[in-house]
């Protein structure tokens, strides 16, 4: 056993409303749930106060993003100071879609990352590679050096969570199999060895996000180094319970 608590996030995208957000909760909340998985789920930040009061309290809520600052004149952002205020633990930060369709670079995912965990939020932070950096053979050259971004900013990992998503299994319905899951996991837990420190490549949680189901997510977690899930589309169905129970 490695001591490392499961995880699951649900990332529920620009998708929901009030109905549907109550009717997720209720399923979840009178699911039977494995204990032993740690189970976030991530809000649009318009519904983050109406999750959390909806959502038992062992069901974390999580931000999708957030700004590198508390306050300011930085319209349409949300501060982490914000998040915390709506009884909410999380945010997930570096989200292929905010580094791909929003133009986020690597420099501003590390700011945001230091200034969330500074104020005391948890970090789901994600990294992955495209479908042309995988077939050039780059994959290892990206993750890393969107890690390196991220490992500079933290100084309690403790509060972060890394989520491996391959940017080409991301809602295409492709999965990485288990074991190019598990290749890229154990590299980026060596490089954590290397580059941080061996206490932090053996505690840190790493995730694995991308067209993750109930029929794919038993494989998945029984690989050594895949320590939980972040999950999109089927975050929103019945089936995400079988993905938190995936351990069970």
């Amino acid at each position: 056993m490695t001591g490392r608590k499961f995880f699951v996030g649900g990332n529920w995208k620009l998708n929901g409303d009030k109905k549907s957000i109550e009717e997720l909760a209720n399923t979840l909340n009178n699911a039977k749930l494995n204990p032993d998985t740690e189970v976030v789920c991530g809000a649009p930040s318009i519904y983050l106060d109406y999750s959390r009061s909806k959502l038992n309290p062992n069901i974390e809520v999580a931000a999708q993003n957030c700004y590198k600052v508390a306050k300011g004149a930085f319209t349409g952002e949300i501060s982490p100071a914000m998040i915390k205020d709506c009884g909410v633990n999380w945010v997930i930060l570096g989200h292929s879609e905010r580094r791909h369709v929003f133009g986020e670079s690597d420099e501003l995912i590390g700011q945001k990352v230091a200034h969330a965990l500074e104020s005391g939020l948890g970090v789901i932070a994600c990294i992955g590679e495209k479908l042309d950096e995988r077939e050039a053979g780059i994959t290892e050259k990206v993750v890393f050096s969107q890690t390196k971004f991220i490992a500079d900013n933290v100084k309690d990992w403790s509060k972060v969570v890394l989520a491996y998503e391959p940017v080409w299994a991301i809602g295409t319905g492709k999965t990485a199999s288990p074991q190019q899951a598990q290749e890229v996991h154990d590299k980026l837990r060596q490089w954590m060895k290397a580059n941080v420190s061996e206490a932090v490549a053996n505690s840190v949680r790493i995730i694995y996000g991308g067209s993750v189901t109930g029929g794919t997510c038993k494989e998945l977690a029984s690989q050594k180094d895949v320590d939980g899930f972040l999950v999109g589309g089927a975050s929103l169905k019945p089936e995400f319970i079988d993905i938190i129970n995936a351990k069970a």
